[in-house]
């Protein structure tokens, strides 16, 4: 930035490149509601399975059309570009079935983005899926792969007049671990052949989607969007836990994408070869929360003999489910250089009803990805989650990830103070010294040191 002395304040700009792309990120069940047809909704039925016993019901409202004032808004506050999802439950209810008038609706949706001069950056498969593929044995059946490349095929073919930026699966390590190790999501299993077993279909699936994407359209930039956690040792000067942190970061950040460089995956102490997966990547897509610390424990079994933690002296959202952790991003980013191939920061935000740790956690880690583009990096464009609360998961409604509140009861929208942060910092492509003094001053001596 250009930095000069005024009194006891340094003050500048750090700048983005020319057409950086700023968003937010929502998935589908999470923010249309009255889906009826896919396998979350089955397990929001079931008693225990989500935290205060929570359902989607109708979540945002997207589906009934409010999706039109949220990317007004979006549009408003700087914003030029939306990730969204489509849900597959919807356009294939049944094996032989299509669904015209829920392909229209995307469309629809899509053509408005265009109008609105936001850019789609769509995602085919986030967590959910038909309930017919689950009576068949889920992402478990090795014909999933066909099923989910007949959809592909459906869904592009109808949106690729608006759509050349896609990714195919949202965050399949944790797709695999939250629902066949931890048990957490649908089909609740904890059985680590079976986690591997879904994770070959995964990656085979996903190397489908890829060549039929760029089949039906050549130009189109094609990738996953994947949870990185960064993991480092809690004890450095235990063994077991430098260990155990190198396992496991390689089994939940790298397997994925190690095998769609060269066509061998590897989790633990499973391993497939999968040649067709070899360069079904055009970008690295980026899901970054938090970063954690590994500590072996003996004694838990359940948790397969360790604990991820933070540590004492970490600021922690709201519900303790993640700690502000801007360095780890950096790490984050520096790591998915290495596959030589564009990023995108697919999402990165931060649980908090009352937006008091929102704002320094915004503006310290788009400190962290402006550092990644300062030495020339290739990270293209920032999707904050979330553009507006959302069900999150087996969590509910515990946890508020949006830029904008929502009552559930009445689907009003509130509009909170880091829509202000983050408007100032699309607005301006960058971040100024004199926004973090006037918006975020906790954060000014991090940000700008003097």
């Amino acid at each position: 930035p250009l930095v000069l002395y005024n009194g006891c304040m340094l003050s500048g700009t750090y700048h983005f490149p020319r057409g950086f792309i700023w968003g937010t990120a929502t998935s589908s069940h999470q923010v249309e509601g009255n889906n009826r047809n896919n396998d979350w909704t089955v397990w929001e039925e079931q008693p225990g399975r989500i935290l205060n016993g929570d359902k989607a019901g109708q979540a945002s409202g997207w589906w009934s059309g409010r999706w039109k004032d949220d990317l007004d808004r979006a549009v408003e506050t700087g914003q030029n570009a939306h990730r969204l999802s489509i849900e597959w439950s919807r356009i294939q209810p049944t094996p032989d079935s299509w669904d015209e008038d829920a392909i229209e609706f995307y469309r629809q949706l899509l053509r408005g983005m265009q109008e609105r001069k936001l850019m789609p950056y769509v995602t085919l498969h986030h967590f959910t899926s038909p309930l017919w593929v689950t009576e068949f044995g889920g992402w478990e059946n090795p014909e999933v792969v066909e099923w989910f490349a007949a959809y592909t095929r459906k869904i592009v073919t109808a949106l690729k007049e608006y759509c050349s930026l896609w990714v195919t699966i949202n965050e399949p390590n944790v797709y695999w671990y939250s629902g066949y190790v931890l048990g957490v999501f649908p089909p609740g299993k904890q059985d680590i052949p079976a986690a591997f077993k879904v994770a070959v279909n995964l990656v085979k699936a996903h190397s489908a989607a890829y060549r039929i994407i760029h089949e039906l359209q050549p130009n189109a930039q094609v990738g996953l969007a994947h949870n990185v956690q960064t993991i480092t040792a809690d004890r450095s000067w235990l063994p077991f836990d430098n260990w155990g942190a190198k396992i496991v970061s390689q089994a939940f950040n790298a397997s994925f994408p190690d095998a769609l460089r060269t066509g061998k995956l590897n989790m633990i102490n499973h391993s497939a070869r999968i040649p067709e997966a070899i360069g079904t990547q055009d970008y690295f897509g980026i899901n970054y929360y938090t970063h954690s610390h590994f500590r072996f424990q003996p004694l838990n079994t359940k948790g397969l003999f360790h604990e991820l933690q933070f540590r004492k002296d970490d600021l922690l959202s709201e519900n303790g489910f993640i700690a502000n952790k801007p360095l780890g991003f950096y790490r984050a980013i520096k790591w998915a250089c290495q596959y030589g191939m564009p990023v995108y920061i697919s999402e990165n935000g931060v649980e908090d009803s009352k937006d008091t740790m929102r704002p320094r956690y915004l503006v310290e880690h788009i400190h962290q990805v402006w550092r990644a583009v300062n030495y020339n990096w290739p990270v293209k464009g920032y999707f904050h989650w979330s553009l507006i609360d959302n069900f999150e998961w087996e969590r509910g409604w515990s946890q508020r990830f949006g830029l904008w509140g929502l009552d559930i009861n009445t689907q009003a929208r509130q509009r909170r103070p880091s829509v202000d942060i983050y408007q100032a910092i699309c607005q301006e492509n960058g971040i100024a010294s004199e926004m973090i003094q006037r918006l975020v001053p906790d954060s000014y001596a991090t940000i700008f040191p003097q």
